[in-house]
């Protein structure tokens, strides 16, 4: 937990700030190092043996007490220098389906001979992540946040910290990264329209049917299983590429997902859940799809290029 209000450090540091965008070196402007716990109850202790030791007369008491405060002096140093030349790089965060856990990732780079030990970055909500960062190397590591609804959720303050090496004090910075990653509205599984219920729109056109089987290929990375021969691909070598049948002539159709289609579904919310399904369901099956929302029309396509672009504009739907 941070030792400042967020509201408090806000307006404390804000001139410290940066717009995030870029790679953040911690600077030693912008580590904090207060005492810990552990590191108060440890200076109590050496407070009463100082007094022990001066009631008594004990020289060798006077010398255990300035050894203990210096080796922990010596710990406060090395744990400002476990943060000080760090580098900070924010990544790029994969959309997920509201519900689902959001996690941006952050680089950080260590130039320096020695390794970054016992590092905790937090933010918000979020569980804590421990790493450490090797002797001029890197180290990759992805904050977790619940997606609870759909939009751009954007990363909440992040909190570097470390007690390294004794646990007495605590040295901690805010890198401030500037990240948000896109929900998708959570698809909602319900049947596709008929694709024929497009025609009135002028959105069914014939293209390359599916109707005559005329061979076989090698399966592609984006070619769904449901095409797979897989009767031939048992009687094939195991090192020989899954064959895919291949069809031709007969007619396809094209589904255009449309909002006002419906009206009758409920609240924004459940029809941008709907039309999710869709889009997910569509591409499954390999049919081409358009997806038309107020003020927003997208052609009908197939692909991961068209899967993505719909999603987003369920996203970003006000």
């Amino acid at each position: 937990m941070s030792l400042l209000p967020a509201s408090l450090a806000d307006r404390l540091f804000r001139w410290r700030q940066s717009d995030g965008t870029g790679t953040v070196v911690l600077g030693q402007r912008r580590i904090f190092i207060l005492p810990s716990r552990a590191g108060l109850l440890f200076a109590a202790a050496l407070a009463v043996m100082l007094l022990g030791a001066i009631n008594y007369g004990l020289a060798l008491g006077h010398a255990l007490v300035f050894l203990l405060a210096g080796l922990g002096l010596t710990g406060m140093v090395h744990g400002f220098r476990n943060l000080v030349g760090l580098a900070v790089t924010p990544g790029r965060a994969e959309p997920v389906f509201a519900g689902e856990t959001a996690h941006f990732p952050l680089h950080l780079a260590n130039a320096r001979a020695q390794p970054r030990l016992a590092l905790q970055l937090a933010a918000g909500e979020g569980p804590p992540v421990h790493c450490d960062v090797p002797a001029a190397g890197q180290t990759r590591i992805a904050l977790a946040l619940p997606a609870l609804r759909r939009g751009l959720l954007e990363l909440p303050r992040v909190r570097l910290e470390t007690r390294y090496p004794l646990g007495l004090f605590v040295a901690w910075c805010y890198p401030r990264p500037a990240m948000s990653c896109l929900v998708y509205p959570q698809p909602l599984a319900t049947p596709l329209p008929d694709p024929a219920a497009a025609a009135h729109s002028g959105e069914r056109r014939g293209r390359e049917g599916q109707e005559d089987f005329a061979g076989f290929r090698p399966r592609q990375p984006a070619d769904s299983l449901r095409h797979v021969a897989w009767k031939a691909a048992a009687r094939g070598a195991p090192q020989v590429p899954l064959p895919v049948k291949l069809f031709q002539g007969g007619t396809g159709s094209e589904l255009l997902l449309d909002w006002d289609s419906l009206a009758e579904a409920g609240d924004a919310e459940r029809r941008l859940s709907i039309l999710a399904g869709w889009v997910l369901a569509a591409e499954e099956a390999g049919i081409a799809y358009g997806l038309a929302l107020p003020g927003v029309h997208i052609p009908p396509a197939l692909g991961e290029a068209q899967r993505r672009r719909c999603l987003e504009a369920l996203a970003r739907h006000p």
